[in-house]
């Protein structure tokens, strides 16, 4: 089961990161190394994870035109990382281009590139905002559809339209999944929520954990809670 946690390190030095890394990378899939920490500690930071036998979710939600997007997701892959994010809202020839590519340098060793679809702090209204006249369920759907026409290997979407995803794409495509807190947890800055147990029964493959286990003053004790509940 801890294969498919993905553990946030949404923290801004490597002293912090470590400090959750060092005592649970052999009890979690990943670790999702983001904005934040990479702008902070840079590439050496993740490949001092991967270095001590931890994985790594690249999660930077490449965006940009197809030759761009396609030589940050080769230097990514050059990092060991074992997952990153690409938008999906670049386009069938951005995704088309970085799984070539991929295909081409890496072979079987390539990382996995999943496509973000749409943020989970948004909904329709903030949809609707930007331009997009379809609702949140039809753009998933959408997104998915294309990234996996794409040969992208997976997708981001929230707990909230994995089933229509699942429903939508081939057996093998890959759902991640953020938004998950443990009942009663605050929202925070996100819409659409669910507990672990229920991303996993909906068909999600990897679930995306931040503050129910880095938040809590005994973040091993808060991980192993989490695990208990999905058994």
């Amino acid at each position: 089961m801890k294969e498919k946690i993905i553990l946030v390190l949404d923290v801004s030095s490597r002293e912090e990161a470590m400090k959750l890394v060092r005592p649970l990378y052999e009890h979690v899939g990943m670790f999702k190394v983001g904005m934040q920490l990479f702008t902070a500690e840079g590439p050496s930071l993740v490949r001092e994870i991967v270095d001590m036998g931890g994985k790594v979710f690249l999660d930077l939600k490449f965006h940009d035109i197809p030759n761009t997007v396609t030589h940050g997701v080769l230097e990514a892959a050059r990092l060991g990382v074992s997952m990153m994010t690409i938008h999906a809202a670049g386009g069938r020839s951005m995704m088309k281009t970085v799984a070539q590519k991929l295909s081409d340098n890496f072979g079987d060793r390539r990382p996995l590139v999943v496509a973000v679809t749409v943020l989970t702090s948004l909904n329709d209204a903030a949809l609707k905002e930007i331009g997009v006249e379809r609702t949140m369920e039809q753009q998933v759907v959408a997104m998915a559809k294309l990234a996996e026409e794409s040969g992208i290997a997976g997708v981001v979407c929230s707990p909230h339209e994995i089933r229509l995803v699942r429903n939508a794409v081939g057996k093998n495509f890959k759902i991640v999944t953020p938004g998950i807190r443990m009942p009663g947890q605050s929202a925070d800055d996100q819409q659409r929520l669910a507990t672990p147990g229920e991303a996993l029964a909906a068909g999600a493959d990897f679930i995306v954990v931040g503050r129910a286990v880095t938040a809590d003053p005994d973040p091993q004790h808060a991980l192993d809670t989490l695990i208990q509940s999905i058994q």
